[in-house]
């Protein structure tokens, strides 16, 4: 029997949530919906997608490569029902598109691919930058629309904000990390503890302001422009790492894995969506682009 799309939403939930409990709660519906839909699922394709710990679920290395062809499949579901709607084939035009880093590596592709699918005619003209700068490019009227952390967009009155994800900040450990037996830590926990420090958009600054009131600062033992390379020293027990679940993924590129944990207290959250000018009505093209987007992002 062919595993169905609800199965792949009830997965997708769950791994995003790291437990029934959270992913039914997501979605609204029991928790013995869920499990019955993942062990449906797991007997349908013959492996195990999760390991079952009592506080949650750990993703299996299978479930992780699993999660990404889950993800691809409802992508394509959503732009086949929308491939013909208002004749967007028929569209053509040009869209200049401002985009943060961060969100290029993490955000943007779904986006884009379902705008392409969308509108293959239109051209676009991309520019990856840091916010401030793609903020004046904005208000100037040299981009249409840019994609971005709006957690950071300064000029509130000069532009039109809309997130479109809110993604929390988590603690990234190795595989055994004492603290890994609690299900969340107190950032107090963490005083003395190597740390490693992502420096992209305002991620830097905002582990600043989370661990100037600590008695004892965290030891800076890494900083990097590159997620990857965070993953790579988490998993090795180079450090710990605080970051946006947005960005999170279980296994370094080595193949070595990933936990994640609440941090309780008063954190920030990342604000992902998109921003473009007041004052001037988006074009046809842009608020195309707006409505896929809109379509395209999944909570995280």
């Amino acid at each position: 029997m062919a595993f169905t799309l609800r199965q792949l939403q009830f997965f997708i939930a769950a791994a995003e949530a790291g437990s029934v409990s959270g992913a039914a709660k997501a979605l609204s519906i029991s928790q013995s919906s869920v499990t019955e839909a993942i062990q449906a699922l797991e007997g349908d394709l013959g492996v195990v997608l999760f390991d079952r710990q009592p506080r949650g679920l750990l993703i299996t290395h299978k479930g992780s490569a699993f999660l990404r062809h889950a993800r691809q499949i409802l992508a394509d579901v959503s732009a086949a029902r929308t491939a013909f709607r208002d004749e967007a084939e028929e569209v053509a035009g040009r869209l200049s598109l401002g985009v943060t880093s961060l969100v290029a590596g993490y955000v943007l592709s779904d986006i884009l691919q379902r705008f392409r699918r969308a509108f293959p005619r239109i051209e676009l003209n991309v520019i990856e930058d840091t916010g401030d700068y793609l903020q004046h490019l904005l208000i100037g009227g040299e981009l249409d629309v840019a994609v971005m952390l709006t957690s950071s967009v300064r000029d509130r009155m000069a532009l039109h904000v809309e997130t479109l994800v809110v993604s929390p900040y988590r603690l990234w450990l190795p595989l055994g990390d004492p603290l890994a037996q609690q299900e969340a830590i107190a950032l107090e926990e963490l005083s003395g503890r190597p740390m490693i420090q992502l420096m992209v958009d305002e991620i830097e600054e905002s582990m600043k302001r989370l661990t100037a009131a600590l008695p004892v600062k965290p030891e800076i033992a890494f900083r990097t422009r590159s997620v990857e390379a965070v993953r790579s020293l988490v998993a090795t027990g180079a450090g710990l790492a605080i970051l946006p679940s947005l960005v999170y993924r279980p296994w370094s590129l080595e193949g070595d894995r990933i936990d994640i944990r609440d941090v309780s207290g008063d954190l920030p959250s990342v604000q992902v969506g998109l921003a473009w000018r007041k004052g001037a009505p988006l074009g046809p093209v842009a608020r195309n682009f707006v409505r896929a987007a809109q379509g395209a992002v999944p909570e995280r």
